[in-house]
């Protein structure tokens, strides 16, 4: 191994995935196990809430859970129309 390449560090650009929408079963359950214990199913359908350095935070389909390099999970919300306020 050179010098150059053990000084170079390992990037872990995190990973992300996509809320499916409510009646998509496979990709649910993949959600499901990729979250663990980070996330909490909620009464509204294909809503659930996801465990952030924030707080609890709302995701709900389309929106994107990434999980950065430091483990922590955020929510990136999808743009919405007037009538999903």
């Amino acid at each position: 191994m050179s010098l150059a390449s053990s000084a170079s560090p390992r990037f872990d650009h995190g990973a992300a995935l996509r809320v499916p929408p409510p009646h998509d079963v496979k990709n649910w359950r993949t959600l499901w196990m990729w979250l663990g214990e980070g996330a909490q199913a909620m009464t509204e359908a294909g809503a659930l809430q996801i465990h952030t350095p924030e707080g609890w935070t709302i995701a709900q389909p389309g929106d994107w859970i990434v999980l950065s390099v430091s483990g922590e999970f955020y929510v990136a919300h999808a743009g919405r129309r007037a009538l999903d306020s």
